[in-house]
């Protein structure tokens, strides 16, 4: 009974898809999708003074590409008060090469631009909203290395 129940239970473990086999994941971010009060002007800010190209019309036309790098995705408490207005459930953070030319650029056009005065490890942070009052973080990215101690040199 015993070699019975054991054969059972190999066989069922033989066709039985690995605990540890990869699952499928998705690779980013397609697109971030949202609604305004007034569609074409928020496209035309978001152009103008992002850089973020708006949809293709067409598929002949080249959509907006991204620089590879880190995405965070966060999910918050719904008593959270990040993202301002406690009723925004949404922010987005776009990533920049330099955050202080990027203020520059922002506030030349008249755009209020609040810079956090702090430095993280991780790197550095300004707040601002688009037309339309939705909440936008920019993040100049720091790389984290570990301490010298911690990194592996190329010949171990």
């Amino acid at each position: 009974m015993m070699k019975t129940l054991l054969g059972l239970l190999l066989c069922l473990l033989a066709s039985t898809p690995s605990l540890a086999a990869e699952r499928e994941h998705v690779l980013g971010f397609g697109g971030f999708f949202f609604k305004a009060n007034d569609q074409q002007a928020l496209i035309a800010w978001y152009e103008e003074h992002l850089g973020v190209k708006r949809t293709p019309s067409t598929y002949e036309e080249e959509p907006w590409q991204q620089q590879g790098g880190t995405t965070i995705f966060g999910v918050f408490a719904q008593s959270s008060t990040y993202f301002g207005d406690p009723e925004q459930q949404w922010m987005i953070n776009f990533r920049v090469r330099d955050l202080d030319a990027m203020v520059a650029q922002l506030q030349a056009a008249g755009i209020e631009v609040d810079v956090d005065p702090n430095t993280y490890p991780n790197g550095r942070f300004a707040r601002l909203e688009d037309p339309e009052g939705n909440p936008i973080q920019l993040w100049q990215e720091y790389k984290i290395t570990p301490p010298e101690h911690e990194q592996v040199s190329p010949s171990s």
